[in-house]
């Protein structure tokens, strides 16, 4: 497992964050409209600066709120936090319990630049699949989230055969 990847602490275990690909996409997608700030400069200065503060504001805006993205799981299931201003502040994810399986989307792109979908399936119903875009190292995120996931499936039929043999006695 990929060192950078997953942190753990006492109460839970950090498996990503956004991948730099989020923010470059915002960075690409506010280049054309800096480009028309330094071209409607000659018409009108203050309709420029005004666009140019309203789109690295924007800009700013986005980038913390990218930042705030964390998956992690602990004891209760799969979670991911987001949110920097304190109305946004939230965790949606899944409980183990309800938990199918995480995947993550293969493609060129994911495996150049380490930055892959991850896909938490519910075991219900699709309405409460929880997607992660642009994960940095989802694949090593996937992988941890399915160990684990197995692991806490070995050990309830453990207890359960612990159980059988108990009431055998």
């Amino acid at each position: 497992m990929d060192q950078r990847s997953v942190e753990e602490s006492e109460e839970y275990t950090s498996l990503a964050r956004k991948s730099w690909t989020a923010y470059a996409f915002v960075a690409i997608f506010m280049l054309p409209v800096l480009v028309l700030a330094v071209f409607a400069w000659p018409r009108t200065a203050l309709g420029s600066v005004i666009l140019v503060v309203f789109a690295i504001g924007g800009m700013a805006y986005t980038f913390l709120y990218l930042k705030s993205y964390h998956l992690y799981y602990d004891e209760d299931g799969v979670w991911v936090y987001s949110g920097f201003l304190p109305w946004q502040k939230g965790v949606s994810g899944v409980k183990w319990r309800d938990l199918d399986e995480a995947t993550f989307t293969p493609s060129f792109l994911g495996w150049l630049f380490k930055s892959y979908t991850i896909q938490v399936c519910h075991r219900f119903t699709k309405a409460d699949e929880m997607v992660f875009t642009h994960c940095a190292h989802g694949q090593d995120a996937v992988l941890a989230i399915n160990e684990y996931h197995e692991e806490l499936i070995r050990g309830d039929e453990d207890d359960d055969e612990d159980e059988d043999e108990d009431e055998d006695c």
